[in-house]
């Protein structure tokens, strides 16, 4: 019997083709999406998965507040792990991570050859780091890989990029700043499963001056730090909570001397409304949901976008599937008469239903194979747009088959339900004397047409005011000039001839102007708090507050073209060691009436250092729009706030071409630092990459949302075209009576106008309510504007009228006495 159900769903396809064939289209670019967001989705929530014992493993966080400001960082102090494990037995063991920035490593292969690169990723680490996040490796020893000082463990990839096809262990390194080479002692395989701590190095923390220096301080907040929880404890949340409300105790106890040692005493800071708490953060978790949490040492992605991708996938499957029940309904006439045929012949209800969800099974099977063909074609394209690695075997592993048969079932038990409940239900009398035609069921597919477009819809506007703030995160003004700024990272690498390079660059005929600096904006800065003092720069009159800030020179502002608003900048005719300048949003923190003159006190180090006033900027931004603008200064690289040396060159050039300036740059830093590669980049590529999620997740919906309208259209398509079927003849006797073109277009296109102007009233305010959560992750965004409901609006009823048209034109050009012939 199943075989006879299948050969006639074969028949019923075959001559119904129009119909199938769009069935199967739709289903074929639903599943696709669908399989593609699925893959996506799994590759989001597989991070950290792959760790033996990640259920038992915390990053601890730092919840603070110091002054005015707030925050929530992935960073600890250095001590902290430690003291978590001396002061609780429920941590079996701790880890710290510190990321110090790119550095160039060279690997002598041969005596006449030398490789050396710029590399960006490396961790310094304790050395059971690979004990605790056990990486597979491929050589070497994971228990002592890292416990030499000068041990290095390295990547695959870079043992690749180093050595060939040679052996790596037992080989070199040499890393700038450190005149003894490296010993690798360890390659870590390619990790299929995604992590959010990416490495290509891992060198011993031990050998972090910065990180030994600030042992003793809990103020110092730069090491990431991951603790291990004995087996009885992990998987209980009311004892990880116990665990975490003793953790205030334990910090006024630890952290008292530190905050003495900088003139800060803990119980007073605390009174102040500073607050300085550690949080335990699941390691499963950190990828996901940290969009609140500070890290550069983690790779974090958004749970928002899982969510968001997942309603998506379900309406597009959703839409394919209704294409298929409202086609149905279309065709319901024709079905009819056969339905009460077979029911006059013995048919029963139950075979009746078997039957129309065997033609919905046959077509669901067809389209998932049709879509598996696509996915294969479409992946790599799809994993440069998302930034994945997702691998089409990905597709079948842990029993991922499994779900996409249900996936092919639910399309089956969506697609099926009308045509096998309702059409089999009609009594055949009814159907035969034509007394009960499914036709007047229209108020089922005008419903459904009005789904389908109020989803398609509502995800064209999405997708329109994604694209405005991502246009507006470019077009922002940020209070400085971005455009024609070269970007030398890491000038450090020249040692005591930095000041003379930029001396000689700002010579040339196509520079502006260049300045050294500790950093630039988009790329970080130091952070620290310090107390307001009186103009005499003894007594403390205003809040304490903190501060970001840049270690730079006299041509800083000039390089950017920052505006002054009151006072100076760095000038060479005056002593700027210990001159500051602030910005709008810092003097107002302060409270200072004018603060023109005033002093600030670092506490850090030297008690009696300070630093007056002498210059107000006006606000700019140092990190992206999603941030508000903080407190912020600029130190003279000749005063002592804090010991990091200059590492970047700001250089401003001539709008034109580049080519020569760039080679003139290169043979310079070749003459001042041969040994050295020369590398840049543009200021403003540097501050369009904090957006470069946004801007793929703004990419991946606007495709989606296409996709969405073309499903929509091509289900329009089919019944526009049953339509036509039915009044094919009522169209001729039209054309007889001198009706135009234009008259019977609009005769097939009324109707269906109306439904698409109801699903724009519909779709309108769900669009505008979930733009305006997603906007929320922005301090500065769009202000959403009438014209942009109205423009995707148009938008989709200009597509969905060119496919009514399609047809619509086709009817009506069509000769009357072909459709008036009888048949």
């Amino acid at each position: 019997m199943i075989k006879n159900y299948f050969k006639i769903a074969w028949r019923n396809a075959i001559r119904n083709k129009t119909q199938s064939l769009i069935n199967l289209l739709g289903l074929t670019i639903g599943l696709t999406c669908v399989v593609l967001i699925a893959l996506f989705i799994r590759s989001e929530l597989q991070y950290d998965r792959q760790f033996s014992d990640a259920d038992r493993i915390f990053r601890v966080n730092m919840n603070g507040k110091m002054g005015e400001e707030a925050f929530y960082a992935g960073y600890t102090p250095p001590p902290a792990g430690k003291a978590l494990m001396d002061n609780f037995p429920e941590i079996e063991s701790y880890t710290r991570i510190y990321r110090s920035g790119a550095k160039v490593i060279r690997a002598s292969t041969t005596s006449a050859q030398q490789k050396i690169f710029t590399e960006n990723q490396i961790l310094s680490v304790d050395s059971n780091f690979l004990q605790l996040l056990d990486y597979p490796l491929s050589q070497g020893d994971r228990n002592s890989c890292l416990i030499n000082s000068h041990s290095i463990v390295i990547s695959n990839t870079m043992a690749q990029k180093y050595f060939g096809k040679n052996n790596p262990i037992g080989k070199t390194l040499e890393i700038e700043g450190d005149n003894n080479p490296y010993l690798i002692t360890a390659v870590v395989a390619e990790n299929k499963t995604p992590t959010s701590l990416r490495f290509d190095f891992l060198i011993p923390i031990s050998n972090e001056k910065d990180v030994t220096y600030f042992d003793w301080s809990w103020v110092w907040l730069n090491v990431a730090t991951y603790v291990k929880f004995s087996p009885h404890v992990a998987h209980d949340i009311a004892a990880i909570q116990r665990l975490e409300s003793k953790f205030p105790a334990m910090m006024k106890q630890q952290a008292a001397s530190a905050f003495d040692r900088i003139g800060q005493p803990y119980d007073e800071f605390l009174k102040k409304g500073g607050k300085w708490d550690l949080h335990l953060q699941a390691l499963k978790d950190i990828h996901l949901h940290s969009a609140s949490i500070i890290s550069t040492v983690t790779d974090q992605g958004n749970i928002k976008y899982v969510y968001f991708f997942s309603i998506i996938a379900f309406f597009i499957l959703l839409l394919a599937c209704v294409n298929f029940m409202n086609l149905s309904t279309a065709n319901a006439s024709r079905r009819s008469k056969e339905i009460g045929v077979r029911k006059v012949v013995g048919s029963t209800k139950k075979q009746l239903t078997k039957q129309f969800y065997i033609e919905a099974f046959l077509l669901s099977v067809i389209a998932c194979i049709l879509s598996i063909a696509l996915v294969y074609l479409i992946i790599p394209y799809f994993n440069q747009l998302a930034n994945k690695t997702i691998t089409f075997s990905s597709l079948w592993a842990d029993g991922n088959w499994i779900y996409l048969l249900l996936v092919v079932l639910l399309c089956t038990l969506l697609a099926g339900s009308y045509p096998a409940f309702y059409l089999s239900s009609l009594a055949p009398i009814s159907i035969l004397k034509g007394t009960k035609s499914p036709l007047k069921h229209q108020g089922i597919r005008s419903g459904l047409i009005v789904f389908q477009f109020t989803v398609s819809t509502a995800l064209a506007i999405c997708s329109l005011i994604v694209y405005q703030q991502l246009r507006y995160t470019q077009v922002h003004d940020l209070g400085l000039d971005k455009e024609n700024v070269l970007i030398l990272p890491n000038s450090k690498r020249l040692g005591n001839s930095e000041e003379s390079f930029k001396e000689e660059l700002k010579k040339s005929s196509h520079v502006i102007n260049a300045s050294i600096s500790t950093s630039i904006p988009g790329r970080g800065a130091f952070g620290d708090f310090y107390v307001p003092l009186s103009s005499n720069g003894d007594q403390p009159i205003a809040k304490d507050i903190t501060l970001s800030s840049y270690l730079t020179d006299e041509d800083f502002i000039k390089t950017l073209d920052i505006q002054l608003l009151q006072g100076r900048g760095f000038e060479a005719a005056f002593d700027n060691s210990r001159a500051v300048l602030i910005n709008e949003t810092a003097a107002k923190r302060m409270g200072y009436k004018n603060p023109m003159g005033k002093f600030i006190k670092y506490p850090g180090g030297n008690a009696a250092e300070s630093y007056q006033i002498v210059g107000i900027m006006k606000d700019f931004n140092t990190e992206s729009l999603h941030s508000p603008i903080m407190p912020f200064a600029l130190f003279h690289k000749s005063s002592n706030s804090y010991d990091i040396p200059p590492s970047f060159l700001v250089v401003r050039v001539k709008p034109g071409d580049l080519v020569p300036v760039l080679k003139e740059m290169e043979q310079l830093w070749k003459a001042f630092s041969p040994n050295t590669p020369f590398e840049y980049s543009f200021l403003r590529d540097d501050l369009a990459m904090q957006y470069e999620s946004d801007q793929r997740t703004g990419k991946i919906i606007g495709i989606f949302s296409i996709l969405s309208v073309v499903i929509a259209c091509i289900g329009l398509l089919g019944l526009v075209i049953f339509a036509t079927q039915q009044r094919i003849k009522e169209i001729g006797i039209r054309k007889v009576l001198g009706a135009s073109v234009m008259d019977i277009m609009q005769l097939l296109s009324k109707n269906f106008i109306k439904l698409l102007l109801i699903a724009f009233l519909i779709a309108a305010p769900i669009a505008w309510w979930v733009m305006t959560r997603w906007l929320e992750d922005f301090a500065y965004k769009i202000t959403i504007q009438w014209w942009m409901f109205v423009l995707a609006g148009i938008s989709a009823l200009l597509i969905a009228l060119v496919t009514i048209s399609f047809q619509a034109v086709k009817a009506a050009t069509t000769n009357p006495v072909d459709s008036l012939r009888d048949e």
